[in-house]
């Protein structure tokens, strides 16, 4: 099938909630623009367990000048968050091109040529800038240990209700392995949580859910395996070793690991972009969001690549939008 070509000004990549927000700013600009996903609008959101509660108030994570409204005034799900975005898209006209993943970003006399692939075929795009809003979360951070790709192991929290009256190891001690504890531990689960530091990491947990999971360990609700790191996943069992480098033995139906997620930055390497340490953060001017690639811009939790200690989220994201406008509209 031949290769389908586009012109256009600007593409932005990613169509989470600031790559729409970024659409809906380069539509009110007057910017002829491409709004391209791999998934679908708010994909990484919509992998969350159902009836998760952001931490951000409404407030904080309405975009384009759109309130975020709720019955009950109180943080959003995702499912409503997912809701929103859909409106949002909806009363701005915006067309995400959704399923076209982006494979090439590439740096032509002029510009760019970014180049996808749809089910129907192949896709170029030329345009003078490009806006990466890729996000932080592409994939788990995977441990690399037997039996981590077993069929009752999973690196995302599904409906709890999966495990009523079964035994679940959750590996974690941050505020996702957390609430899965907690979710699941209400349904009806019997829960071990094991975490590799000696003790919970306290100020990067959310304070209401640190009250809650103090009560559950308190009351001997839940077995808590302090300082142990998990080594081995077999049918019905797993092995964890102390950090005194005692082997524990734990029965285990299914294993929920909580150990984060990893930023796919291999369109801005390819582009050019250096990318700075194991977290590979990507080099750009703060006041522009432009990165070392002139016309290349990083919008949203990319700009942290993989997040060590998050200070990239959709709340503190929202000022990378103006400033790439400005930036564009200087260079046009």
């Amino acid at each position: 099938m031949d290769q389908q070509q586009v012109n256009t000004d600007v593409v932005v990549v990613g169509a989470g909630p600031i790559g729409l927000e970024m659409a809906v700013a380069l539509q009110q600009a007057g910017v002829e623009y491409v709004l391209l996903e791999a998934h679908q609008l708010g994909h990484t959101i919509s992998w969350w367990p159902r009836g998760t509660h952001f931490f951000s108030t409404p407030e904080r994570i309405a975009i384009a000048g759109v309130p975020l409204q709720t019955t009950e005034q109180i943080q959003v799900t995702n499912e409503q968050y997912l809701a929103y975005l859909r409106g949002v898209a909806q009363q701005f006209h915006i067309r995400v091109n959704a399923y076209e993943p982006v494979t090439k970003v590439e740096r032509v006399e002029g510009g760019f040529r970014v180049y996808t692939h749809r089910m129907t075929g192949d896709w170029v795009y030329s345009c003078k800038q490009v806006i990466l809003a890729t996000g932080g979360m592409d994939a788990p951070n995977r441990l690399g240990i037997p039996g981590e790709d077993l069929p009752q192991v999973t690196h995302y929290l599904d409906d709890p209700h999966l495990y009523f009256q079964q035994k679940l190891l959750v590996v974690g001690g941050r505020n996702s392995a957390l609430e899965a504890v907690m979710r699941c531990w209400r349904v009806g689960a019997e829960v071990t949580l094991s975490h590799r530091q000696p003790e919970l990491e306290r100020d990067r947990v959310k304070k209401a859910l640190l009250e809650d999971i103090d009560t559950v360990l308190r009351e001997n609700k839940i077995d808590y395996l302090p300082g142990t790191e998990l080594v081995e996943i077999e049918p019905g069992r797993v092995t964890l070793v102390s950090n005194q480098g005692e082997r524990i033995r734990r029965e285990a139906d299914f294993v929920l690991l909580c150990t984060g997620f990893i930023a796919d930055m291999s369109l801005f390497a390819e582009a050019g972009v250096r990318l700075h340490g194991d977290l590979q953060v990507p080099e750009y001017n703060p006041d522009t969001m432009e990165t070392n690639v002139p016309g290349l811009f990083v919008a949203g939790t990319a700009a942290g690549g993989t997040q060590g200690k998050y200070t990239h989220f959709i709340e503190t994201s929202h000022v990378h939008v103006g400033r790439i406008i400005k930036r564009i509209m200087q260079k046009e």
